[in-house]
């Protein structure tokens, strides 16, 4: 009987460890915490859990969550595929030069893309950010965007090719329709696997916000 008692008491013990080791997500819900789209934007990659950021350079509050959700997306398993969404809106005609474009987003939006393109993304991305929201400068063109780019070794050239292809401007385009479907109206925001959003507004805070995405994804990946 003591050892019976011993065993059973063990189990006990051995399973109140497990419930303690074992994260709990707190529970959201959808129109309180996070917006159901109504109709889903497609993904890049079926097989994982997309995670996507939409920003803009010039925006203080993404600024300011920039950090955390780099931190965030060093701690992402590899079912989970995250990316940086330029925000977009207002006047601009997507079809125009490049170098004649004056909407600040489309400007920074392709600045974006070209650091992708170029190979210097971790290299200037908080610089730019930096730019625009610590040194008040407004990069609002190719000349003001190339010298930046400049002091990381890009050479003027070499940016405003790439800077006016196609390719760029077909990368804008896409951010573009994606934002669209999304429905964004402020930044930044979260959206996960093309059917959710979530704002600071509705999750209540920056750092909420990532907890309602951590939330998202596990519920996601378990349809997977």
């Amino acid at each position: 009987m003591r050892i019976f008692a011993a065993v059973v008491a063990m189990m006990v013990s051995l399973v109140a460890c497990a419930e303690e080791s074992a994260p709990v997500l707190p529970q959201f819900e959808a129109g309180r915490h996070y917006q159901v789209l109504d109709t889903p934007v497609r993904t890049r990659d079926a097989s994982k859990v997309e995670v996507a950021e939409v920003f803009w350079y010039g925006c203080g509050h993404c600024f300011t969550f920039e950090p955390m959700v780099q931190q965030w997306k060093k701690q992402q398993t590899d079912d989970v595929y995250v990316l940086q969404s330029p925000a977009l809106w207002g006047d601009v005609d997507l079809k125009a030069k490049p170098s004649t474009w004056r909407n600040p987003m489309a400007v920074h939006a392709r600045a974006f893309y070209t650091a992708q393109a170029l190979g210097v993304s971790e290299q200037v991305h908080m610089p730019i950010f930096n730019a625009l929201n610590i040194e008040r400068r407004k990069l609002a063109n190719v000349d003001e965007l190339a010298e930046l780019f400049a002091g990381y070794g890009v050479e003027k050239e070499t940016f405003t090719k790439a800077y006016s292809s196609f390719g760029i401007t077909s990368q804008v385009q896409r951010a573009y329709s994606n934002m669209l479907g999304y429905k964004i109206t402020g930044t930044p925001q979260m959206v996960v696997n093309g059917k959710y959003t979530i704002s600071a507004r509705m999750a209540g805070g920056q750092a909420e916000m990532l907890k309602v995405v951590d939330f998202l994804v596990a519920k996601e990946r378990a349809a997977l």
